[in-house]
């Protein structure tokens, strides 16, 4: 993922979950087994029909110890042929959010196995400095090659409304949503990327605002997102580019080391 944060204060450590569905080909089970790094609560899933329109079935699981968690669904009444799609969620705004697609034909499953992980900020660490005066916090997650922006973000305005608005490159407005943080201040929020206004290339820019404007009392912070092709694009992360630089200079050095060694002795 491709995402730049206007503001640089990337304070916290990524946490996450990842999920995997896997069925064989002609059974009447749909395992699904995961794990999680969060300790808030259950795991709740839902399931819902090809059509979109209703719920077949839902479940909650409870992570052991080690974050670890598993279900089985019974697909032999599933009614309706097609893509099924699983839905995980555990969290605060159920920040960690997964969808999975298994099809089922005349209550038998395809071969399936399929993972998808869900990547959010862990808030133990301390705030930026300036984050008192800000008082708004977001930041952008995405798998590679995703069509989907997942914005999870903290206020100290819990009470109020965050606007998110989504600029392209050649400035023109892509999207508008608004959410309500939970009482924690938490919150988040998917925004698609696909479709025509999403088709030119480069960098998105998300803006959450929050407060009144006319009396001064507003809060706004932004985050860039690089898209290609209705896609977003997978990022060299600054955290990457230094354990590459730490090994650059382990092997120059060890490159040097070697060749004085190997100078003959008189």
């Amino acid at each position: 993922m491709s995402v730049i944060s206007v503001n640089q204060d990337a304070f916290a450590s990524e946490s996450g979950m990842s999920v995997t569905a896997t069925a064989t080909e002609g059974g009447n089970i749909i395992s699904v087994t995961g794990s999680t790094t969060s300790s808030q609560g259950d795991v709740a899933f839902t399931v819902t029909t090809p059509d979109d329109f209703n719920l077949q079935t839902i479940g909650q699981e409870t992570p052991d110890a080690n974050g670890e968690f598993s279900v089985e669904f019974n697909v032999s009444n599933w009614k309706q042929d097609g893509m099924y799609k699983i839905i995980a969620k555990q969290g605060v705004s159920s920040l960690y959010n997964i969808k999975l697609y298994v099809e089922v034909t005349s209550g038998v499953t395809a071969e399936t196995s399929t993972t998808d992980s869900s990547v959010v900020i862990n808030r133990d660490a301390l705030p930026p400095s300036n984050y008192v005066e800000r008082g708004l916090w977001i930041q952008a997650n995405a798998m590679e090659g995703s069509d989907t922006i997942e914005i999870t973000g903290y206020s100290s305005h819990a009470s109020d409304d965050v606007i998110f608005t989504v600029i392209a490159p050649n400035g023109n407005l892509v999207s508008i949503d608004q959410i309500t943080p939970d009482a924690n201040g938490d919150f988040a929020t998917d925004i698609s990327v696909g479709g025509p206004l999403w088709s030119q290339d480069g960098m998105y820019t998300v803006t959450a605002q929050q407060g009144n404007p006319t009396n001064g009392s507003i809060f706004t912070d932004s985050v860039e997102v690089e898209i290609a092709d209705g896609l977003v694009v997978p990022e060299f992360g600054t955290i990457a580019a230094m354990i590459l630089a730490v090994a650059i200079i382990s092997i120059i050095a060890i490159s040097a080391k070697s060749r004085l060694s190997i100078v003959p002795r008189y």
